[in-house]
């Protein structure tokens, strides 16, 4: 499954930022709050732990997600949509998140201002990324190897809001008003090095997409450099995520 699938490969890290990215964003018991671009789930259920399953709602463009929160949160109201396009009526919520899901949306500033067109006047909009650029998120050890091999291939670094500032400058351009910045950090331990590389061959994001371009020698070299990066477990790895919060 692709819930499953993601689960191993980043959503060992995200479930990690959720907690913080709630409190980021002032979620408090009462509050209505949708999740954008909500994946498997790991947002969604930190916010139902916090103000209730009926007073959550969650979008996501892939089938498969929508179907595995639905299974794993019943009770919350999950529709599958867009960022730019959500099916609610405007000043429905307190409080709308996208957990690493700004560098995806086809058109950021369009994402952002439909998350803010949803919440009431006054309300939180707030989001999410990686350090793609900065080298400090959970796949800079991949990219670097992979570099190595390719210097043209085309990392995650030049994603919406990967860099520092970014988020916050795209929320200004959506419209959000007294806009705040942070970071964020999740530390993983990987107990073998298997365990951190399989993930990798299952197609999941642009890492995953680059692996699978790979013939068998190409995708073994590159295997190699990283396990000479990281050892042969257990290790942590500790990555940074740019976080920014604006009212709409």
């Amino acid at each position: 499954m692709a819930a499953d699938a993601y689960d191993r490969f980043m959503g060992r890290y995200s479930r990690q930022l959720s907690p913080q990215f709630a409190d980021c964003a002032g979620i408090r018991n009462g509050q209505r709050v949708i999740d954008v671009g909500c994946g498997p789930g790991a947002l969604t259920g930190e916010l139902v732990a916090r103000v209730g399953s009926d007073h959550v709602a969650a979008v996501d463009p892939s089938a498969p997600f929508v179907e595995a929160v639905r299974a794993r949160q019943p009770g919350v109201d999950v529709r599958m949509a867009p960022a730019e396009d959500l099916p609610f009526a405007s000043d429905e919520f307190d409080a709308a998140l996208a957990q690493l899901v700004v560098h995806f949306m086809s058109d950021p500033v369009a994402g952002l201002r439909e998350m803010a067109r949803v919440s009431r006047s006054g309300g939180v909009v707030s989001a999410c990324v990686w350090d793609h650029a900065g080298g400090l998120g959970p796949l800079s050890v991949f990219w670097n190897a992979a570099r190595e091999l390719d210097p043209g291939v085309r990392d995650e670094s030049d994603l919406a809001g990967a860099r520092e500032g970014h988020l916050g400058e795209l929320l200004a351009a959506a419209g959000l008003n007294r806009i705040e910045q942070t970071s964020l950090i999740s530390s993983v331990e990987h107990p073998t090095f298997e365990e951190w590389w399989e993930p990798f061959t299952g197609g999941v994001g642009p890492a995953g997409a680059h692996v699978a371009t790979l013939d068998a020698g190409r995708r073994a070299e590159l295997r190699e450099r990283c396990r000479r990066m990281l050892g042969d477990g257990p290790f942590v790895v500790t990555a940074t995520a740019w976080a920014a919060r604006g009212l709409a």
